[in-house]
């Protein structure tokens, strides 16, 4: 039987493999962290200059120890609001800030609006040329640390992708995402099925917190799971265990382990990125 147009296009629009927005088959993915943006409580009104001047300095620090794309996050906007509760002023600065980072570094980029921006996370991937977008909570629904209820993002999130002539932009979505907790009953396999059969291009699996590393056993349970789609791991990488997970995953997004002393909040030690992207080469 003859598969109908309007799959065959659906289809057309996944990836085959993480290679072709990287080049490589097995990227390293770097993280950065925006300071406080306007709004967050830990502005204190440096300007938009002083938060770029960071960004970029982060950026060419994981380009040079040979990431092979990066991730602009909104890392310091806590406490985090969820979904469409992201007020304006942050997403406008964030775009700015990615904007800045797209004109001067030549890898492909993703962003991240914590927690689950959704249609705002693809307006800030538009408006700065980003190639992906990470998205929290693609399907399911759960509870964020902050103790604010969200839910699944991918009705509105395709619709507009589509409307804003933006299929171009692929979706990493994370299952079981770390700070949060699933609404009972969504159970890894479930997740997975329900964010697979919605599109999304990729699978991220975390651990519990921001530079927590999630369980062995999981990660080869969502690479069973995953079937076609790629999995990479979101947090909790570092020198030492990486090589395991790589083999295994098809990729991995690191932040913390590669800050200097290891600490999220300091700026991207150029000589961890070195080491870590070599135990990643080697896993």
């Amino acid at each position: 039987m003859t598969t109908p147009a309007w799959k065959t296009r659906l289809d057309a629009l996944q990836i085959s493999d993480l290679q072709q927005i990287f080049r490589t088959p097995k990227p390293v993915i770097g993280m950065v962290h925006c300071w406080p943006l306007p709004g967050a409580p830990g502005y204190t009104g440096y300007g938009m200059q002083t938060i770029i001047d960071n960004a970029l300095r982060d950026a060419h620090a994981l380009a040079e120890g040979g990431c092979d794309g990066l991730i602009v996050e909104n890392m310091w906007d806590i406490p985090f609001r969820a979904g469409p509760n992201i007020q304006p002023e942050s997403i406008a600065a964030q775009a700015v800030v990615a904007a800045a980072v797209k004109r001067e570094i030549a890898l492909p980029m993703g962003i991240n609006l914590v927690h689950n921006g959704g249609v705002s996370l693809l307006g800030i991937a538009i408006a700065s040329g980003a190639e992906f977008i990470r998205v929290c909570m693609f399907t399911g629904a759960g509870v964020w640390d902050a103790g604010e209820w969200d839910e699944g993002c991918a009705a509105d999130l395709m619709r507009r992708r589509k409307e804003l002539h933006a299929e171009h932009i692929k979706l990493f979505a994370d299952v079981d995402k770390k700070h949060s907790v699933r609404f009972p009953g969504i159970d890894l396999a479930t997740h997975i099925e329900w964010t697979r059969f919605f599109g999304a291009d990729a699978l991220i699996v975390s651990g519990r917190m921001t530079g927590d590393a999630p369980d062995l056993g999981k990660v080869r349970e969502a690479k069973a799971l995953a079937g076609d789609r790629p999995v990479l791991i979101g947090s909790g990488g570092d020198e030492r265990n990486i090589g395991a997970f790589m083999e295994i995953i098809d990729g991995v997004i690191v932040g913390s382990s590669i800050k200097v002393g290891g600490r999220c909040e300091n700026p991207v030690d150029r000589a961890r990125v070195q080491r870590f992207v070599a135990a990643a080469r080697n896993g």
